[in-house]
Formats: structure tokens, C-alpha cells, sequence
């Protein structure tokens, strides 16, 4: 069976290279895949979520999209382990080792409420370390975003190189969806900078034959000038 990783390796290029010109256009997941939502949020950016023919049950992506196109691609399983993450510009694999000492679990965290993770991610490049990722989620409340009904959370986390130097600590708040087993943006800031926050909540939600599903571009915060994009999961 061909891996889903390889099917996206030589479409996601072309796709970041027609978008300019296609910018009232609209994306197309890869061929033999369906997309199942579109989420616009603040900070001029949206997301994309699609599933695959021949993946398990469950698995399905998500790719983030900025005012230039795809920028991260990433494959989670039905808990929302990071399986596969693909980064565009420059373009770089990250794979979750598995089994994770303790893996991120959506069944936790709506049973309970409170999630810890620690798991790690090795990159394709040799020039890159293995990074060690670990955290919580923590759900606060519940809301209503464009008819969407969501969980409230809030999340914090430390990147660890090998040597055990943090290299960066998170955190923030965003929402996740119990009927999508997805988290969505919200808002996040580094732990040394707690007063710079970036907001990339959702505004709208977009189903299959509704307009703006799979829009090739954000369109909330653009006339802001981004800088360089660290979020939340």
C-alpha cells in the first residue's frame, strides 16, 4: 500500500506554486482524497481537513494554509497523535516515533478533561535533531463558533532537544471538536513573551457544497502583515 506521506510529497509543490494565481480558486486535496472541512480563522489563515482512501479508520489531515498557500500538512490518527508532519517552505518530514511514552489522546481528554503527552519527532533532514514534545490539554469550557459547538482548552508545552535543552515553550488556548476529533486554532504566545499573542481563532466553519469550501486563501487579517508562524497543535 502506498503511504499517504508519499501521494502528498509531489503534489504539495504545485499546489504552492499555482495558488498565487489561483487566489479566487480552490485547493484540491490530492487525488484520492476527499476534503471534509474548511475552517477560516483571524491571523490570515485557514484550515483544511481531508481523508484518504487505502489510511486507517480515523486517520485524516489537516493543512494550514496562509495568505501564500500551504505552509503544514500534518496526518494525526483518531487521537490526534502527529503521525506525519510536512512542512512546505522548506520543505522537510517529521515522523512521530511510535509507540510514544505517553501518547496525546482525545478519549482522555473528553473523558477526564486533562491530557498530558510526551512523544518525539524525528526529522528526514540529518542536519536536525530529534525534537522531545511535552504537554497538556486541558478543557475549560464550551462554545459556539458559526453553529460549530466546540470545547474550550488550554494547552502548554515544552520542545526538548536530546540534551535536554528546551528550545521552545509554548502556550495558549484553542478548541477542540468533539464530532471532528480535532483541535482548531485559538490563541497562542510563547512562555518568555506571554504579552505577544497571536489570535488565529476560528470565524467561520465550511461543510462540502457550502461557498468558500476548500478556498484556495484565507481571508480574515490579511491587510496585517504576518510574521514567521508558530501556533498551537
Amino acid at each position: 500500500m502506498t503511504r499517504p506521506l508519499l501521494r502528498l510529497l509531489p503534489v504539495l509543490p504545485g499546489i504552492v506554486a499555482a495558488l498565487p494565481a489561483a487566489a479566487q480558486g480552490t485547493f484540491s486535496p490530492p487525488q484520492g482524497c476527499e476534503g471534509t472541512l474548511t475552517v477560516q480563522n483571524r491571523g490570515c489563515l485557514m484550515t483544511h481537513l481531508w481523508t484518504c482512501e487505502g489510511d486507517p479508520a480515523g486517520h485524516q489531515w489537516v493543512a494550514l494554509f496562509g495568505e501564500t498557500g500551504p505552509f503544514q500538512v500534518k496526518q494525526v490518527d483518531p487521537e490526534f497523535q502527529w503521525l506525519t508532519t510536512y512542512y512546505v517552505d522548506p520543505v522537510r518530514r517529521e515522523d512521530m516515533q511510535v509507540p510514544a511514552p505517553d501518547p496525546e489522546s482525545l478519549t482522555v481528554l473528553f473523558s477526564e478533561g486533562y491530557d498530558t503527552y510526551d512523544f518525539t519527532v524525528i526529522p528526514d533532514q540529518a542536519d536536525m535533531v530529534p525534537e522531545r514534545i511535552v504537554g497538556f490539554d486541558r478543557i475549560t469550557g464550551e462554545t459556539v463558533i458559526d453553529g460549530e459547538p466546540l470545547l474550550t482548552t488550554e494547552y502548554g508545552y515544552d520542545v526538548v532537544a536530546p540534551d535536554g535543552t528546551v528550545l521552545r515553550s509554548r502556550a495558549g488556548r484553542q478548541f477542540v471538536s468533539e464530532a471532528h476529533r480535532s483541535f482548531f486554532l485559538g490563541e497562542s504566545w510563547d512562555r518568555s513573551t506571554p504579552d505577544q499573542v497571536r489570535d488565529s481563532s476560528p470565524v467561520e466553519f465550511i461543510y462540502p457544497g457550502e461557498p468558500g469550501f476548500l478556498a484556495a486563501r484565507p481571508k480574515y487579517g490579511c491587510d496585517v502583515m504576518m510574521s514567521s508562524w508558530e501556533g498551537s497543535r
